[in-house]
């Protein structure tokens, strides 16, 4: 007798070992719910950084060039020379080491100059999680309202 009773304590029951993979799957779908915002946060954070970046890029195209790139031109500009710039001499590039990224959802960024938001500035923008333009969660690089 005392022989099947130390058998049965040696290992888990079946009943035991479903309640801990009931607990853990549990666990596992909190934590997945909480992971999607918090990456949405993320990626929306990542897409004004860059944008910032590339404010502060052409910034200093605008001080070689005394101009902004014209919408056609875009971002492209910041890599290689524009081919119908006036003085290519004044290009000072390439500004940006790399291909011009995509935003954080792998589509490219938007650029218009001038800006319809300041027209001494160029717009910069993503088109945010919903790949929908002029949605509330696009991320621009002009102050919002």
């Amino acid at each position: 007798m005392t022989r099947s009773r130390r058998r049965r304590r040696d290992g888990f029951t079946l009943v035991e070992v479903l309640l801990v993979l009931v607990i853990l799957v549990v666990i596992a779908s909190l934590a997945v719910t909480a992971y999607g915002p918090m990456q949405k946060k993320a990626y929306m954070k990542a897409a004004k950084t860059q944008i910032e970046v590339f404010a502060n890029l052409l910034e200093a195209y605008r001080l070689d060039m005394n101009d902004f790139p014209a919408t056609a031109q875009g971002l492209e500009a910041l890599r290689s020379a524009p081919s119908d710039l006036a003085n290519p001499d004044d290009w000072a590039g390439p500004y940006l080491g790399k291909p011009v990224p995509s935003d954080p959802w792998d589509r490219p960024y938007q650029y218009a100059y001038p800006g319809k938001y300041d027209e001494s500035m160029p717009d910069i923008w993503s088109l945010g999680p919903d790949g929908q333009d002029g949605t509330e969660d696009d991320v621009v690089s002009w102050p919002e309202e």
